[in-house]
């Protein structure tokens, strides 16, 4: 029977760098796991994330470059700011048809 290790959690600069290893310094998966006692699967979500942001996609996961992190904020943003202006033009219609 396996010890099921406790859930650790990275910050985005160490998966990127972890990440960077491996599809830019050419480092094994295998070798980057052992080396720093990190599981396959995360190690390969991860690599499949900066692989995916560096061809301008949004990857499944929380993004790990910081181009995409302003991006996914930015897009929150305008989200935001667009739900604004619709509650904004619905008060204007409503107030224009009171002064009537």
């Amino acid at each position: 029977m396996t010890k099921r290790r406790a859930r650790r959690d990275f910050d985005d600069a160490f998966r990127l760098q972890v990440a960077t290893m491996v599809v830019e310094q050419g480092l094994s998966q295998s070798q980057v796991c052992q080396d720093m006692d990190l599981s396959r699967s995360a190690v390969s979500r991860w690599v499949n994330q900066l692989r995916q942001e560096k061809m301008g996609r949004t990857g499944p996961g929380k993004p790990i470059t910081p181009e995409q992190l302003r991006i996914r904020e930015l897009e929150k943003q305008l989200r935001e700011l667009e739900s604004d202006n619709a509650l904004l033009k619905k008060a204007s219609a409503f107030f224009a048809r009171q002064i009537k």
